[in-house]
């Protein structure tokens, strides 16, 4: 089932922790723990909004990758959510790291990631981008246009060789939204295998003599929930493969496959099965190049939404309960400031409440957020119950990945904290936005 295929309402089972992180426990009074914090007390300590992530989920989950795919390369797609103690985890969990911006890739390498196991890629690299990237030394970087292969070639240091890998639009449609299918001639990224100008860019960077080609990379949209399109992109890059043996007469080493597997937002919901599709990608590759007559590439791949998104939390306070019509209004201290994907994707969500029992059955409400948009709706239409008032706290699941990596200053309310849970202990990570934070940046009249 799809997220845009849920029934109307979306009754909340409160024995169904399944798309909750895997330490959550329910305690007497209508509490949740996770990594054994409560997290009525997280808001009581940190105020709210406040994001909470499972240390140990993310790690488990990074070496449930691994283990999935052990020959290959995994690296944690950074936009997903970036910080600090993000990029640690994820060095020491042996995994690479794959970022847009210099921003990303700063932040990760001043933090002791190092450089050589980082991917930079996005449709439009500024020039501040590139030089950033040949300065700290980063492994590989994904040219997605023809005019950055010159810009790039001119900016590598004379007597040095920048490795590169160039973005394909393999033709195939994947992802649960129109806006997240990133496989198709019809949107932004890469060169397309169809009118050629994949082709034609493999060609113009084996002319460089600064840049050194090691292999293709695709990346076919999100929240993909079976490995049926990973299987057709494997099949069409492959024969591109082959096509540039043929032709070139170079056998290129890698093959990244990109990311964008699948979770639940709700009980209801699919997730992509990883130990599956490493089986199925694994075998069309095997099999693919012993019918091309090519060596096996090292395959990566860029998981980041399904190693932080179910290791999130993000817990907001009532702040009111209004009754129009016929519909049930509950709004809450947070917003589409702090969380803009059901605004941008219709995505939906399980609110529930914390911190007290609930003393009346359940009924259909509609949690919106605080800011001056209509279309600020955090959950449409859950089942939350029927005495729900200001001041109660609503916790939200499956809120690790694109929110604060999306969040904005719209009304100038300051981004919520991030905390890590893990044993028992709770420490800030990233702290809370402040209207000091904020008019530092307003410089002058």
């Amino acid at each position: 089932m799809s997220i845009l295929d849920a029934p109307a309402v979306q009754v909340a089972d409160t024995d169904d922790l399944s798309v909750w992180p895997r330490s959550t426990r329910p305690v007497p009074g209508g509490d949740l723990t996770v990594g054994g914090v409560s997290l009525a007390e997280a808001a009581d300590r940190f105020g709210t909004p406040v994001y909470v992530l499972d240390e140990q989920e993310i790690r488990e989950r990074c070496r449930a990758y691994r283990t999935a795919f052990p020959e290959a390369e995994v690296v944690y797609a950074a936009k997903a959510f970036l910080c600090r103690a993000m990029a640690h985890w994820v060095e020491e969990e042996g995994l690479g790291l794959d970022v847009c911006s210099a921003g990303e890739l700063a932040l990760a390498v001043t933090t002791g990631f190092p450089p050589e196991r980082i991917v930079l890629h996005g449709n439009a690299k500024s020039p501040e981008d590139l030089s950033t990237a040949l300065r700290l030394g980063v492994g590989r970087i994904v040219v997605d246009s023809a005019s950055e292969i010159a810009r790039l070639a001119a900016l590598t240091p004379a007597g040095s060789r920048q490795k590169v890998m160039v973005r394909v639009v393999p033709g195939v449609a994947a992802g649960v939204h129109v806006k997240v299918r990133t496989g198709t001639d019809d949107q932004k990224f890469g060169l397309s295998i169809t009118d050629g100008s994949a082709q034609h860019a493999v060609t113009r960077i084996l002319d460089q003599p600064h840049l050194e080609l090691v292999g293709l990379h695709c990346h076919i949209g999100s929240q993909i929930t079976t490995p049926k399109p990973y299987v057709a992109a494997v099949r069409r890059m492959v024969g591109l493969l082959a096509r540039i043996r043929d032709q070139h007469g170079v056998a290129l080493p890698q093959l990244d496959i990109g990311g964008g597997h699948g979770i639940a937002y709700r009980p209801s919901e699919e997730e992509l099965n990883i130990a599956v599709l490493a089986g199925r990608v694994r075998t069309e590759l095997e099999d693919g190049c012993a019918r091309g007559g090519l060596p096996v590439p090292r395959l990566t791949l860029e998981p980041g939404r399904a190693i932080v998104g179910p290791a999130g939390v993000v817990v907001y306070r009532v702040l009111a309960v209004k009754r129009t019509g016929d519909r049930t209004f509950v709004a809450v201290d947070g917003g589409m400031s702090d969380n803009p994907r059901p605004a941008l994707y219709g995505v939906r969500y399980a609110p529930r409440l914390i911190g007290r029992p609930a003393s009346a059955p359940p009924r259909p409400v509609t949690v919106v957020g605080r800011h001056c948009e209509a279309g600020d709706v955090l959950a449409d239409e859950v089942a939350l119950p029927g005495d729900v008032r200001p001041g109660d706290l609503l916790a939200v699941p499956a809120a690790g990945a694109y929110h604060l990596s999306m969040a904005s200053g719209y009304n100038l309310v300051g981004r919520p904290p991030v905390v890590a849970v893990a044993d028992g202990i709770a420490r800030v990570l990233v702290r809370r936005e402040s209207l000091e934070d904020m008019s530092r940046r307003d410089v002058g009249l």
